[in-house]
C-alpha cells in the first residue's frame, strides 16, 4: 500500500505546469487583451506554477502583464528568436499566426507540445507550412464555431471551442456621464473598433448616419478607435453633421454605458469580444450576422443580427427600438444573465484542463 501511494500521487502532489505564452504582435488589439486576461486568470490557478510569455520588446503585453505573477518575459522580435530564453516547459500556447511558427519551431527544438488558438474567421492560407503547423498542435482551439469548422480540414488534432472572455473591468460611471452631458437630447449610437473598414465595416454605419441625418436629428453616431482608414473615413464624412469621431481611449469600457444603442457592422469577425464588454455595460447590440458573432448574438434574445453590408437593416432595428423599450430591456437583461459563461475565469478553466490533458500524453 505504501509503494502504491509512492507511484501514484494524491492531488496535493500533482505536477505544476509551465505554460509559454507566445503572442509576437506589435499593437494591442482584442486579441492581445484575451492573451492578458487569460494570463492573468491562469495566474490564480494552483496547478499552474509559472507562466512565460514571448513577446516584442516593446509589446504592451509587458506592461499590462506587469504586475501579475509568476509570469516572466522573454523577448522575440520575430519567429526564430527567443527559444534558448524560453527554454523548455510543459505545454507552449501560441495566440496569434507569427506565434505558431514559433511553437512549432520549439517543438522540434525542446519536444514541447503546443496549442494553437485561432481568433479570426478569414480562411487559413493553404500552404505548405500552415498544414505541418497545425496538424503537428496537440490541440487547436477556435474562439466560435465557425472557426472551428474551418480548422477540421487543416488538423487531426482535437478541437476546442473556447471563446473569449469579457474584461471584467470595473467601469467609472462618471466617465459615461460626462460623456453623455456633451449630446443633450440625443440617442447616442457607438461604435468601437479598428477604423479599418475591411474588417470593421464603418462605411456602412456611415451610410446609415447619412441616411438618418436630416429626418432625424435626434441621432448621433459617435466612432471610438483608430487605424489605417482613419484618415479616409474622417475626410468621406465631412459635412455629414452626426458623425462624431473619438478618437482612440484606452479606457473605452468607460464610455460603453453611455451609449443607447451599439452598432457593429463587421464584414468578418472572429467573435468581436467587444460585444462581451457592450453587454456588460447593458447596452442592446445590432451587430453583422458573420464569423462568429452569431454565437454571442440571437435575434430578439441578446441583441439583433442583420445582413452584412446592409445599411437598410441597421436603420431599421434603430427605428424600431427607438419606440420599443420594452424590448430593448429585454435584450440587454438576456444578454448580461448570459455573461457567467464568458468570465475570464471560465475560460482559464478550459483551457487548464487542455493543458493537463496535454501534459499527460
Amino acid at each position: 500500500m505504501l509503494l502504491y501511494r509512492l507511484l501514484k500521487p494524491n492531488d496535493s502532489q500533482e505536477a505544476l505546469l509551465h505554460i509559454i505564452h507566445v503572442n509576437l504582435a506589435k499593437g494591442f488589439r482584442g486579441g492581445e487583451r484575451q492573451t492578458v486576461l487569460l494570463i492573468q486568470a491562469l495566474a490564480k490557478i494552483s496547478e499552474i506554477k509559472r507562466q512565460t510569455l514571448v513577446c516584442q520588446l516593446s509589446s504592451p503585453l509587458r506592461a499590462e502583464l506587469a504586475d501579475t505573477p509568476g509570469v516572466v518575459f522573454v523577448n522575440a522580435g520575430h519567429q526564430l528568436a527567443g527559444h534558448r530564453q524560453a527554454g523548455s516547459a510543459d505545454i507552449v500556447h501560441a495566440h496569434e499566426a507569427k506565434a505558431v511558427h514559433w511553437a512549432w519551431l520549439h517543438n522540434k527544438l525542446y519536444q514541447t507540445p503546443y496549442i494553437i488558438t485561432r481568433r479570426v474567421d478569414t480562411p487559413i492560407k493553404r500552404k505548405w507550412s500552415n498544414t505541418v503547423f497545425y496538424r503537428n498542435a496537440g490541440y487547436c482551439v477556435a474562439i466560435s464555431s465557425v472557426i472551428a469548422e474551418q480548422l477540421k480540414s487543416f488538423t487531426t488534432s482535437s478541437i476546442y471551442t473556447i471563446p473569449s472572455a469579457h474584461s471584467g473591468a470595473v467601469n467609472d460611471p462618471k466617465v459615461a456621464v460626462e460623456f453623455r452631458q456633451q449630446y443633450p437630447n440625443k440617442i447616442i449610437i457607438g461604435h468601437a473598433g479598428a477604423l479599418v473598414d475591411r474588417h470593421k465595416g464603418q462605411r456602412v454605419l456611415m451610410e446609415v448616419a447619412k441616411s438618418l441625418e436630416h429626418d432625424y436629428p435626434e441621432y448621433v453616431f459617435v466612432f471610438f478607435g483608430k487605424g489605417e482608414d482613419e484618415a479616409a473615413l474622417k475626410k468621406e464624412s465631412e459635412g455629414i453633421s452626426n458623425i462624431v469621431w473619438a478618437g482612440f481611449k484606452d479606457n473605452i469600457n468607460d464610455y460603453l454605458s453611455g451609449f443607447d444603442v451599439f452598432v457593429f457592422p463587421s464584414r468578418n469577425e472572429g467573435l468581436g469580444s467587444v460585444l462581451l464588454d457592450v453587454m456588460n455595460a447593458r447596452v442592446p447590440i445590432i451587430a453583422s450576422n458573420v464569423g462568429g458573432i452569431p454565437d454571442l448574438i440571437k435575434t430578439n434574445e441578446t441583441g439583433f443580427l442583420v445582413s452584412v453590408g446592409s445599411a437598410s437593416e441597421i436603420k431599421d432595428r434603430l427605428l424600431m427600438l427607438r419606440d420599443n423599450a420594452m424590448l430593448r430591456h429585454h435584450v440587454v437583461d438576456t444578454a448580461f444573465s448570459s455573461l457567467h459563461l464568458y468570465s475570464s475565469d471560465a475560460m482559464a478553466e478550459k483551457y487548464s484542463q487542455r493543458y493537463k490533458e496535454l501534459a499527460q500524453k
